[in-house]
């Protein structure tokens, strides 16, 4: 049960090229409540003994030998005792399963002579994840572990992570692989997305047509469902057995992960319906889903069988997962088959419904009473709060936080989990050098910065937040190289949300500590995606020159730079110290680098613009109602700049988002103000099919225009504090619509719901 667990700690604690911890060098993520460092180390051979006090410590005593066992090839003598015994002339490890103030807290203790680990069960665990951040990164004879004393716990009771793999199918081996990443940061919940449009992925026996039928799919689109007609013509499938679930749930369990199972209802059904077609509204024929999106083909709330279905499914996955919570989805379902449908319009009417949206609201609510009735609660996605919240339900707030903050006014339980900050299916950075992605764009910065308490709820209301949630959506992502790239570092920022207390989370701090902690991860062979070097951040520089000085994100690694336009490769220059940059007056420099891994692994382009201009003046108008007004012409011009000035149809929106409107053969203008935070040099985005042109101060900033398919451009500016005119045009002839129109500081997102007025 514990190979794969322990080969991941092999790898991770043994660098190659660095020197043991000092005392200065204590690293650890998530950062401690109290760490001091002391004098002196422990030396850690085969002369020293562990004693340990209780079972929960004899787990642990049994989990770290095995850890040394697979690294240094011996193991310590492990003597248990009702009471430890004084400590003696040899070292000594003791684990005391003993509360630290916290059923999740710890206390560690290194000096020379003695490591001390106190916790209850599940703080003893915890404080193993950090007693090992201490261990030296290359194997050496010698093992000093720096002098240290930490006192832990976390902040919140609910560290979760959720996979999906309805989209994509991960085996066993890669969940608990997952299983195991999660555990070296401490995350406790790993929630399990199981069933989908797109696949059935639970076998459940007394419906054996969801293994044969639901979990296959005939093909699979390519490309970006938005924009492709392609497919691969290959089935693609699987499902994990009952015997497969029990291991897996036994060996989180061990590792003190509760996993929360998904079944979702009553949308993203479509694959149940391709088995069983009598529990939709049609009759069919369905199939299961080949693209992304969301289906309209829903379950049929008039069909009594569906509740009897879907009590018999829970049924069988209650008897799998002893986690008090069970998740059953609840979100995105479309209401056309209900609004089409005769039957549900008259049970609407005979249950005195006001709408479709009662109706999902009493469809859940039935469901709650079942899993109530068997002792266990169920969760949601906030759409459960649409048509009232069913009375013991929990919210998982993922369309921002609004969701979250309703529930947590109505007296429920939440767990946040912003698409705005923990979607890590999000792209991380330039949509041009990034894999196939869901495409909002999500850095690692604006991951660190989420507060989840948010400061509209009252001290009691914020009590209803249990937690926080990183949500893993797998239609880009079909693999393990993938999942990891995408998930980490990002899940590193959301390990100190989740654990960290709010006066010991700092940004700066966490990037020093970042190329360590990836380094491990290399050694672990995990593929992260590797960060931009430190200190790479487009900047107004008032000199001729300015000095660029720059460091490696990842420990052992290597960049190479270019600063004449030209590709970066490993026979660029190699960084080696800060070197000068000329920027020209009125004009800017850029520098584009690559990061190189030791084993080779070679980084995303990374660029960074210094621009010497003058900063643009703020105007002298008043900023209006909040949004931005759209002007919409019927037919598509030959590019963005030929679009009139006044359109066939005109209204506001929040944002610039061609979404609500219909733009096949179109075009459209969006004007406005933006409300610019501070004076600095802020960074325009569009990532448009077709074209599209962004406008600052009636002056172009990103010319994107013309006919082609998705590209990303972008352009710099250095703005006064205030309001600035924009204006966005944008075209599409066919069919792949998209504009994605951004504005950044320091890669950070303004949230247009905050900067963008329609002016006065």
């Amino acid at each position: 049960m514990k190979k794969l667990f322990l080969s991941i700690l092999t790898a991770l604690y043994f660098l190659n090229g660095m020197a043991q911890l000092k005392t200065g060098d204590i690293t650890i993520i998530p950062e401690p409540v109290l760490l001091s460092p002391m004098p002196g180390s422990f030396v850690l051979n085969e002369k020293a003994e562990i004693h340990y006090s209780g079972q929960a410590a004899g787990k642990v005593a049994g989990f770290l030998n095995d850890f040394l066992q697979r690294n240094y090839n011996f193991k310590l003598p492990a003597n248990g005792y009702a009471k430890l015994p004084r400590v003696t002339a040899h070292s000594v490890i003791q684990l005391v399963e003993a509360s630290a103030g916290n059923p999740e807290g710890y206390i560690l203790e290194v000096n020379t002579g003695r490591v001390y680990l106190q916790g209850d069960s599940y703080g003893l665990f915890n404080g193993l994840q950090t007693l090992l951040q201490l261990f030296p990164l290359n194997k050496q004879t010698a093992i000093h572990l720096p002098g240290v004393k930490i006192q832990d716990y976390p902040r919140f009771a609910y560290r979760g992570m959720m996979l999906d793999v309805g989209r994509h199918f991960f085996p066993p081996a890669a969940v608990k692989q997952f299983i195991d990443m999660m555990v070296l940061y401490k995350f406790n919940r790993f929630h399990w997305h199981l069933t989908e449009d797109q696949g059935w992925r639970i076998e459940i026996k007394k419906y054996p047509r969801l293994q044969e039928i639901a979990s296959i799919r005939k093909e699979t689109i390519v490309g970006h469902h938005r924009r492709s007609t392609t497919y691969d013509s290959k089935p693609y499938g699987g499902y994990y057995t009952q015997e497969e679930v029990r291991d897996i749930v036994k060996y989180a369990a061990e590792r003190n992960i509760t996993i929360i199972p998904e079944i979702e209802m009553p949308g993203h059904s479509q694959a149940v319906l391709a088995a069983y077609p009598q529990f939709g509204n049609t009759g069919g024929p369905y199939e299961v889903r080949t693209t992304w999106g969301i289906s309209k083909d829903v379950l049929n709330p008039v069909n009594d069988s569906v509740f009897t279905f879907l009590q018999d499914v829970l049924t069988e996955v209650m008897a799998l997962f002893p986690s008090q919570y069970i998740h059953i989805g609840g979100d995105e379902c479309l209401k056309d088959r209900w609004k089409e449908s005769a039957d549900v319009q008259r049970l609407i009417k005979k249950l005195g419904l006001k709408d479709e949206h009662d109706l999902q609201s009493y469809f859940i609510q039935r469901m709650e009473k079942f899993v109530n009735s068997k002792g266990r609660t169920i969760i949601g996605w906030d759409e459960i709060l649409e048509g009232g919240l069913a009375p013991n339900a929990t919210v998982m707030s993922w369309r921002g936080e609004e969701g979250g903050i309703a529930a947590a006014k109505q007296k429920h339980d939440v767990i946040m989990t912003p698409n705005t900050y923990l979607y890590f299916d999000y792209t991380q950075g330039q949509p041009a050098t990034e894999p196939l992605n869901a495409a909002a764009y999500l850095p690692l910065k604006t991951v660190y910065k989420y507060e989840p308490l948010p400061a509209s709820l009252t001290p009691a209301e914020r009590k209803y937040i249990k937690g926080v949630q990183g949500n893993i959506w797998t239609e880009f992502i079909p693999d393990q190289p993938m999942l990891d790239y995408m998930v980490w570092p990002r899940a590193l920022a959301l390990s100190e949300i989740a654990w960290s207390q709010p006066g010991k989370k700092n940004y700066r701090r966490f990037m020093q500590k970042l190329p360590m902690e990836l380094g491990r991860l290399n050694t672990a062979g995990v593929n992260f995606r590797i960060p931009e070097p430190l200190g790479l951040e487009s900047k107004v520089v008032t000199t001729p020159s300015v000095t660029v000085t720059l460091k490696p994100p990842v420990k052992g690694s290597f960049i190479y730079y270019t600063t004449d336009g030209s590709q970066p490769g490993t026979r660029s220059t190699p960084y080696a110290k800060p070197f000068a940059l000329a920027v020209p007056d009125n004009g800017s420099a850029v520098v584009q680098c690559i990061v190189v891994l030791p084993s080779g692994r070679i980084s995303p382009l990374y660029s960074a613009t210094y621009v010497r201009k003058p900063y643009l003046p703020a105007l002298p108008v008043q900023a209006g109602k909040k949004g931005v007004r759209f002007s919409l012409v019927n037919t598509a011009p030959a590019n963005a700049r030929q679009l009139p000035a006044t359109g066939d149809s005109s209204g506001v929106l929040p944002a610039i988002d061609i979404r609500p409107l219909s733009l096949k053969n179109a075009g459209v203008t969006f004007t406005g103000y933006v409300k610019i935070p501070a004076d600095d040099l802020y960074e325009f985005h569009l990532n448009s099919d077709d074209g599209a042109v962004f406008y600052v101060d009636d002056q172009i900033v990103v010319d994107n225009d013309g006919q082609h398919d998705l590209v990303d451009k972008s352009g710099f500016l250095p703005l006064k504090k205030g309001l600035h005119r924009i204006k966005v045009q944008y075209f599409n002839v066919g069919t792949g619509a998209w504009l994605d129109a951004g504005i950044y500081r320091d890669r950070e997102k303004l949230n247009p719901a905050e900067v963008l007025y329609i002016g006065q």
